[in-house]
């Protein structure tokens, strides 16, 4: 069995349930030393007592199966425990390689009910949870590449969604965050791509307790390939993590099933130009008006448009 990552090492947060089990596991499989992260909460709007349950079963799995790997519970939207996190990885394995960002939680509400504390959880656990272990991971590669006096070895994939490129009614928070975890990800890629680090972002789709509303009426097959399982995701994230994917830096995935999509950074639908300095009302009136007459009622921009992709 080929093992591109043998030698590497890497952190994966959310790793104790769905996505996140299902890319440690092909992590090790392809030869990294894993840190297991996971808070342990049992609600998916991440409520309830944190628990050491399932980030131990996944990496006592990992051990099982001949690997290496350690069970860290910490809450990576806490930044001096991502920064314990990290510092893990390094103890356990002289070093980090691979970073894979997937914890999250959600609270959906409609954006005329959602409350304050709604709107400022999800943002904390996605978009501050990327940050926080994506501060100091980065901060050790620049630190090993300075020591070394050159690039370095290092690898970052974060997780955005759908909800981001199609837009999600019910969840203002999730699509923000999401959307803000892409923004966090190409600057990442540029920050440090002269260290010898990649970062790119996926939006999985896969049947989780996250998304068991969203695929409602979508049930596991009693036979043959289940296209949402998480396990159709994780071989990106291993490809990602791996050599071979030097090439690929600050890029966006979807993902699902046996389909891969590269997506395109926002282009230029149309354009306009005044006939005069600058534009009036009533001239932007006459050229933007016209322009979304010849457009459906009610459709909305939207990337996934350009992909042809369903809203996830």
């Amino acid at each position: 069995m080929s093992q591109p990552l043998e030698g590497l090492s890497a952190v994966v947060t959310g790793a104790g349930r769905g996505l996140g089990r299902a890319e440690a596991l092909e992590l090790a499989r392809l030869g990294a030393a894993v840190v297991v992260n996971d808070f342990g909460q049992p609600g998916r709007d991440g409520s309830g007592e944190s628990s050491a349950g399932p980030a131990e079963e996944v990496a006592a799995e990992i051990r099982a199966s001949g690997g290496r790997a350690a069970a860290h519970t910490g809450d990576v939207a806490d930044f001096q425990q991502a920064r314990e996190l990290v510092e893990l990885a390094i103890e356990e394995f002289g070093k980090l390689d691979i970073l894979v960002n997937n914890a999250g939680i959600l609270r959906d509400r409609m954006v005329f009910s959602m409350t304050e504390g709604e709107w400022d959880s999800v943002i904390r656990v996605h978009l501050k949870g990327h940050f926080n272990t994506t501060h100091f991971a980065a901060a050790h590669w620049r630190e090993r590449s300075k020591a070394a006096g050159g690039p370095v070895y290092g690898r970052i994939v974060n997780t955005s969604s759908e909800a981001f490129l199609a837009g999600s009614a019910g969840q203002p928070n999730y699509a923000a965050a999401k959307g803000g975890i892409v923004g966090l990800t190409t600057s990442t890629a540029l920050a440090l791509a002269k260290y010898g680090v990649t970062a790119n972002a996926i939006c999985p789709r896969a049947r989780t307790r996250m998304t068991e509303d969203v695929f409602a009426g979508f049930e596991q097959p009693a036979d043959g390939l289940d296209p949402l399982a998480p396990e159709h995701v994780a071989p990106l994230v291993g490809y990602l993590a791996s050599p071979a994917a030097a090439r690929a830096n600050g890029q966006l995935f979807v993902v699902h099933g046996g389909m891969v999509a590269v997506v395109d950074r926002p282009r230029v639908r149309a354009k306009f130009d005044s006939k005069q300095d600058t534009f009036t009302y009533d001239e932007l009136d006459a050229v933007l008006t016209a322009h979304y007459a010849e457009r459906p009622e009610g459709e909305t921009f939207a990337a996934a448009e350009v992909l042809g992709l369903k809203r996830t």
